[in-house]
This record gives structure tokens, sequence and C-alpha cells, in this order.
């Protein structure tokens, strides 16, 4: 597991976003953490669904990108399970997949995912679309 964030000097006291970013593939992995914390935020990076899952469980990240394919548990699978658990269904989850049929993308929204991301994706979009998950749950 790799943890990226800020250091922020003492006199900061603002809140950090924990953003979870779930991923097999390590080039998109660290991309997307690199991306999110020029942007702000506080990642952990993990490489498959189990370690996901526990770090979701003990973390309580506000929102998760999980990747759909993933060795063990995919990505579909832990986001049902943090749907299930009272402890961390409220954690957005956005999914980022390769997989572009309509029946993946109805998969990824009845699992509970808030949004669904494909690959290829730009960076710059993926934060956006974080920035506004979030902007609008907390409305």
């Amino acid at each position: 597991m790799v943890r990226f964030g800020r250091e922020d000097g003492p006199s900061e006291e603002k809140p950090v976003t924990v953003v979870l970013v779930a991923d097999d593939d390590a080039d998109i992995r660290d991309l997307v953490a690199f991306k999110l914390e020029q942007a702000g935020f506080d990642v952990i990076a993990v490489e498959d669904g189990q370690t996901a899952l526990e770090q979701a469980r003990s973390r309580q990240p506000t929102l998760a990108v999980l990747d759909v394919s993933m060795p063990g548990l995919s990505g579909i699978d832990v986001c049902r399970m943090l749907r299930a658990d009272p402890a961390t269904a409220g954690i957005l989850i956005i999914m980022l997949t390769a997989r572009v049929q309509e029946q993946d993308v109805e998969g990824g929204f009845s699992a509970g995912a808030d949004d669904y991301v494909t690959k290829p994706f730009s960076p710059r979009e993926l934060v956006s679309r974080i920035q506004a998950l979030l902007s609008r749950a907390r409305a």
C-alpha cells in the first residue's frame, strides 16, 4: 500500500478529503493518486480489492475510485460490500474501468456506484467528476 498526501504545516486546520484509489495497474493507480494529491486530496492507493475493502473499513475515506477488474475481489464486489455495511455505506464510489458495454455500466450502478468512468480517461476529467460528486454530496 502506498499512501500519498500533502504535508501541511501545523497551522493549517482545514479538513482533508481522503480518497481511496484501487487499481491493479500500477501506472494508472499512481497517475490517479498523483493527480488527486495535486488537487489537494489525501490519497490511499492500493492494488487489489481485498486491500481496498480493508482500507475503506479502517480509514473511512470520503470517496473511493475502484477499478472494476482487479485480482481477488473485483471493484464491483468491493462496491457491493461497502454498500451492504452501514459503517461504509456512505462512502462515495466511482468505478473506473475499460468495460464500456451498457450491461457493464448498469452492473456498476446496480452495485451502488455513484459514477462510472471508462478507460482511457482524462485525469483532469476524473478529478472534476470527483470534485462535482463531493460538492453534490455536501449540498
